[in-house]
């Protein structure tokens, strides 16, 4: 049995989040273009600064250390050249203040989420620049 669209690209979100070193909030991201995937994040230590660690981070406050999963994957586009215009973003929570603005400058135009962030105006954001949101429930850590 075939599955959805939805399901194959958040089910990869969500095996993205398992790569995630952020000891707060694992989260992962998948930019796809008519369901193909172009990119990949997952929050976590910008590449070659040292993972977070219990040592180093405290998981009741707000990670100053990791890079959010959808401004990677946007990095990982850039760097390749890879236009991320009239794209979908699937990401495991629903994207914060600066990520969102990041989303709307990179020509995404729909953003599919399957947890709420703790702030909801990033996403008001979002409707505002004309891009569609939805969120999605999908069940289990491989969907």
């Amino acid at each position: 049995m075939r599955i959805s669209r939805d399901r194959f690209l958040m089910g990869t979100a969500k095996l993205a989040q398992q790569r995630s070193t952020c000891l707060r909030l694992q989260v992962g991201a998948v930019i796809a273009h008519e369901g193909r995937i172009l990119a990949t994040g997952y929050n976590g230590a910008p590449k070659g600064m040292p993972h977070c660690t219990p040592d180093v981070c405290n998981p009741s406050t707000p990670c100053r250390n990791a890079a959010h999963a959808e401004a990677n994957a946007i990095a990982f586009a850039a760097k390749l050249g890879i236009s991320l215009r009239d794209s979908v973003l699937y990401t495991t929570d629903s994207p914060c203040d600066f990520c969102a603005k990041l989303l709307i400058n990179a020509g995404i135009i729909e953003v599919v989420f399957e947890r709420d962030y703790r702030d909801q105006q990033p996403v008001e954001l979002l409707h505002e620049a004309g891009i569609l949101v939805r969120r999605v429930a999908i069940l289990g850590p491989s969907a």
